[in-house]
């Protein structure tokens, strides 16, 4: 659903309930970094769907990657760290398409005869259809990506060689350790599980943060840097939430210095920071 008014709806009144999990698309259909667009549509779907629980999306098999729709080309990884933070850092349930917690590319075909999608078979060369996000997952950088014997759906990418599932589990920085670490803290930290989410610093259009509490746990705060350039947002000033208080880092970009407290956080280029309040 699109809107708030409509998924409310999706789930059912208390005495009739229809969907458990009903897909809130009003984050994947934005396909830009805007902090506004982002606050809004997560404050809707955090406070106009009841005690029901918000199914968080942003990516599927008929929308190209989020290297297409949101990277730079640049900081492709560091973007989607902050999607995945945003994605299992706020409350309820998460979902995600199959590569992108290796950061998979999009590969279109590149001739009208390698297309199977009927989409692109008609549209072609102006449409080139969803080939380019179905290709076959990348495990490992042997032949098919160690993905089939035999001959794919699809061709694997030349990506593959480098972005592979066995390649990133070696590296304590990559973007698969990184998911790791979100759904680790999603089973295992109170706050992060089931508590509230509450935005802070709701004026700044550079970098969206917001604080999860739970009854009897630490409260957890959470910055991302929508931009490209380094930001630094204080937590404890007048109308941001919090008062100043030291931070215990749960987890934050590879490389990226701590913060002594809430009034300082420094985020790097689409930088995340995830703190424990104590």
């Amino acid at each position: 659903m699109d809107n708030i008014a409509e998924l409310a709806k999706m789930y059912g009144p208390p005495d009739k309930p229809e969907f458990h999990l009903p897909m809130d698309t009003q984050v994947a259909i934005i396909n830009k970094l805007d902090v506004t667009a982002f606050r809004s549509k997560l404050i809707d779907v955090e406070t106009e769907i009841g005690n029901n629980t918000p199914l968080l999306l942003f990516d599927n098999h008929d929308n190209p990657r989020l290297d297409m729709r949101y990277g730079d080309g640049v900081h492709d990884t560091d973007i989607q760290r902050v999607l995945s933070t945003i994605l299992f850092a706020s409350r309820g349930a998460a979902l995600f398409y199959y590569g992108d917690e290796i950061g998979m590319k999009t590969t279109p075909p590149k001739r009208k005869e390698d297309v199977k999608d009927p989409i692109g078979i008609t549209g072609w060369p102006k449409e080139k259809g969803r080939d380019g996000e179905r290709t076959p997952m990348q495990w490992d950088a042997s032949m098919n990506a160690g993905f089939t014997t035999g001959t794919p759906w699809l061709p694997v990418p030349p990506s593959a060689a480098t972005i592979n599932v066995e390649a990133e589990k070696a590296d304590p920085n990559s973007l698969l350790t990184w998911y790791r670490s979100l759904i680790q803290l999603k089973k295992t930290n109170p706050a992060f599980e089931n508590g509230a989410n509450v935005m802070l610093d709701t004026e700044n259009t550079k970098v969206l943060s917001w604080v999860r509490t739970a009854p009897g746990a630490a409260h957890v705060v959470v910055s991302v840097n929508f931009t490209a350039d380094p930001q630094t947002v204080n937590l404890a000033a007048n109308g941001a939430g919090l008062h100043a208080a030291h931070l215990h880092t749960l987890l934050k970009t590879p490389g990226a210095p701590e913060p002594v407290s809430m009034d300082r956080i420094p985020l790097g280029p689409f930088g995340v920071y995830i703190g424990e309040v104590r």
